[in-house]
């Protein structure tokens, strides 16, 4: 191999691929297990281990004692409208990664925001393509500067998850090339992303991982894309097709459709050699790239993770929203001698969402926690859940269990074949276990949880018992009836979204109670999923209610914390709906009413009804904050920091206003009728008014916007400059925001309303004036021409507009292109 400060060229990697004989070949492109490429170390290749996700790497398993860094959701990350947010996370989990000996980080997710319904809509970035490809662009740097290749995904249009494996997307290419595909081109041409990861769902009749026109034709050929094209999991789904359609690993491996079946296919020469040369030399780029191969190495890690707590505060701050402000925000510290904090996620803060992207943190500061840290020890701050809206129970933790053999924290899981043999057991930290294939010893008929509960409180708390098929629950020796659950057709969500039953446990303070719970299997253990949850005794709802109604009455403020969680926001299904869960729009009503002066923080990844915003004191948009979501949010509910967010979404005030809102496939296909013109550009098409535009969010000071000057023209592209005066009496920064639209309103035969085509950052103290200068290049002037199947700036008159968001311009002009 050459010298490890030269990477290998493509004639070397070529060379190396010939010493590989087509099984060893064959090996390379479909996996060796769930998580890793095999290692062939003959050519001097080691194993390259992949690990999901976009906010913790959780390396191999679904354990809770291999913790990550948790940094905020992508659509927080976004709402900086800053690249260098994103880039920061990145660099997090780049560091995080090299740190587990993960390789291959599987993230961003660069989809976007289609629906507000769509089940991963939290883990995309936003539903503009320009802000998309900027913030998944900086991220996928953060990543690789580290060492560790990002992996861009779902190629392509894979916008919403129900009947996500079947449904065929059709659209135009001017659709896809001017909305869809953009956040994918900035990752490969600006980036230089080393792995992309083909969708589930088809396009315009071809599945992706079979979609040769997009994987081969325009990723690899015209982009000129050097790295790999992975599957999602299971997406393969034939073989010849996908071995000719782009794709260059099948995951996991090994799959069953491209080992014996190719090389049959290679031996009969149905399939071309050469194809499966070039999958092999773009591995071995790829481990090259890595420090996987011979004697390369990866870049040096920075030392991120030494303050990583910091600096995921900071991400999780600049993201913050404030949506509405009525004089509340900042709190006035010296004036308050009491605060009421109320609401179900006030203490189970949800910092991420659910689904592949989920990890284990190694810490959450939640809201009580953190505003108790920033108010001090003279302001009495009381805390109520006000209604219980969570559909799980909290797991068991080091609080209040410990492993009945060896008196240490956790639980002890053991495996057993048919004939009760023990075949191994482990020590776990979390109570929901998730197992999949090489995750349990060969021949397991049986997984057996242990663990002993130790109660913290006197009563009847709750027992949760969560997963399906055949359980068998024994508490102090004693076995309990429980129901018989069927199991669910969807994989992702039997797995992650288990179903639960609850029964009463008579507890008292610190006496432990043994507790075990058997998954026996229908023959051979394949998957699994099924757990132990605790409650501790609680009031009934109307009682908890009617306390927090009476200490918002007696508090100087009252604080409400409302949101989603992590199995209502999650990959493998959508939301059906924009609603608050349970009785939480009832809980802010009434503290509303209670006391005027409350400020309602939303706790949510994703868009919601809220019905009862015009009456807040100030709402404040929290996002899934990540493990410093409590300390964020306290800096910016006290003025220690500006909520630096605009929202990088629509959000509407009901779901008739919502142009589409729809998930579920008509006769097995989405149609993007809508064209390019998606998220607030449709809303403006449509003549629909949100509660809150794209682009939307206040600070703690004032803006005025002057003098607006436009120089350049279509080839050089353009420079649009605008002062922005602080007329506030804080310091702040402001979001400046550029839109662009034809005078005539419509474009190669479209309706084209306002579309972002820049935006920057000003800061200024009071009293003092920023100049602003925001490029707009020429691609991105330009649109798609079907008809001659290429990108062209249109000639005519546009207008300029100067914004403080979609739906507030500030200053206007015209440009002739």
């Amino acid at each position: 191999m050459p010298d490890s400060a030269a990477p290998p060229t493509d004639t070397e990697l070529r060379a190396l691929a010939a010493r590989l004989s087509t099984d060893d070949k064959l090996r390379l492109i479909t996996g060796e297990d769930v998580w890793s490429l095999p290692a062939l170390p003959h050519i001097g290749l080691r194993k390259i281990t992949m690990s999901d996700g976009p906010v913790g790497v959780r390396g191999v398993t679904f354990d809770e004692g291999d913790p990550s860094v948790l940094v905020p959701n992508p659509s927080a990350q976004a709402a900086a409208w800053d690249p260098e947010v994103p880039r920061r996370a990145g660099e997090l989990l780049g560091a995080q990664a090299r740190a587990k000996n993960v390789d291959v980080l599987l993230a961003p997710t660069v989809n976007l925001h289609r629906t507000p319904l769509g089940g991963r809509h939290f883990e995309c970035y936003s539903e503009d393509p320009l802000l998309t490809a900027r913030s998944g662009a900086a991220f996928v740097a953060g990543v690789q500067a580290q060492g560790v290749a990002a992996t861009v995904k779902h190629f392509v249009a894979n916008d919403s998850e129900d009947g996500r494996m079947e449904y065929d997307v059709r659209a135009d290419e001017r659709t896809l090339r001017e909305a869809y595909l953009v956040p994918f081109l900035a990752a490969v041409r600006d980036a230089r992303a080393w792995l992309v990861m083909s969708a589930y769902n088809g396009v315009n009749g071809h599945t992706m991982t079979e979609n040769a026109p997009l994987q081969t034709t325009v990723l690899k050929d015209e982009w000129g894309f050097d790295g790999v094209v992975v599957s999602d999991w299971m997406a393969v789904r034939s073989t010849e097709a996908a071995y000719l359609g782009g794709t260059d690993i099948a995951m996991p491996g090994p799959a069953e459709l491209w080992g014996e079946p190719l090389r049959a296919a290679l031996r009969d020469g149905r399939v071309d050699e050469a194809v499966l040369d070039d999958k092999v030399v773009r591995i071995l780029r790829l481990a090259a790239r890595v420090g996987a191969l011979g004697d390369t190495a990866p870049a040096t890690p920075s030392d991120v993770l030494a303050d990583a707590g910091e600096r995921i505060r900071d991400i999780a701050r600049r993201g913050l929203v404030l949506l509405a402000n009525r004089g509340a925000l900042p709190l006035d510290t010296g004036k308050l001698r009491r605060v009421a904090l109320i609401g179900p996620n006030a203490v189970r803060l949800s910092a991420q969402g659910g689904g592949s992207a989920h990890a284990s943190p190694q810490y959450v500061v939640d809201v009580a926690q953190g505003l108790r840290d920033a108010l001090g020890p003279d302001i009495e701050l009381t805390v109520r859940d006000g209604i219980y809206t969570h559909r799980r129970l909290p797991g068991l933790t080091r609080g209040n269990s410990v492993n009945p053999v060896t008196d240490g924290p956790g639980l002890r899981l053991e495996f057993f074949d048919a004939d009760g043999t023990v075949l191994g057991t482990e020590d776990r930290v979390g109570s929901h276990v998730i197992l999949w294939p090489g995750m349990f010893p060969p021949g397991t008929a049986k997984a057996v949880l242990h663990t002993r509960i130790l109660p913290a409180v006197d009563g009847d708390s709750l027992l949760e018992i969560l997963g399906s098929g055949d359980l068998r629950l024994t508490v102090d020796g004693t076995g309990l009836p429980l129901e018989a659950v069927p199991g669910n057709d969807n994989p992702m969500e039997a797995l992650l979204r288990p179903p639960l039953q609850r029964l009463p446990l008579a507890a008292r303070a610190g006496v432990p109670v043994d507790v075990e719970l058997a998954f026996v299997a229908d023959g051979e253990l394949v998957l699994a999923s099924f757990g132990i949850g605790l409650g501790d005794p609680r009031p009934d709802d109307e009682t908890e209610l009617g306390e927090a109604i009476a200490d918002a009455a007696a508090a100087d403020v009252a604080i409400v914390v409302v949101g989603t969680t992590d199995d209502i926001e999650s990959e493998g299904y959508d939301r059906k709906d924009l609603a608050l869960p349970g009785r939480s729009d009832e809980l802010v009503a009434r503290v509303l009413a209670a006391n005027p002066n409350t400020v309602v923080v939303v706790n949510a990844g994703s868009p919601v009804r809220m019905p009862w915003r015009d009456a807040a004191a100030a709402v404040l948009w929290a996002w899934l904050p990540g493990q410093e979501g409590g300390n964020a949010i306290a800096d910016v509910l006290t003025g220690a920091a500006e909520p630096g967010g605009r929202l990088p979404t629509t959000f509407p005030a009901d779901e008739a206003d919502v142009p589409i809102l729809a998930t579920t496939p008509v006769d097995g296909r989405h149609t993007y009728d809508e064209g390019p013109t998606i998220g607030y550009r449709l809303w403006a098409a449509r003549g629909a008014k949100p509660a809150y535009p794209f682009g939307h969010g206040l600070g703690y000071t004032t803006w005025e916007y002057r003098d607006l000057r436009i120089e350049g023209d279509a080839t050089a592209g353009l420079t649009v400059t605008a002062d922005v005066a602080n007329t506030g009496s804080r310091p702040g920064r402001e979001i400046v925001q550029v839109y662009l639209e034809p005078a005539s309103g419509e474009l190669l035969g479209r309706t084209e309303p306002l579309r972002l085509v820049g935006y920057a950052p000003a800061t200024a103290a009071p009293g003092e004036a920023a100049t602003v200068r925001i490029p707009v290049d020429a691609d991105t002037l330009a649109r798609w021409d079907a008809d001659a199947s290429g990108w062209r700036v249109v000639p005519g008159t546009y207008r300029i507009a100067v914004a403080h968001s979609a739906g507030d311009v500030r200053l206007t002009g015209t440009v002739e292109l």
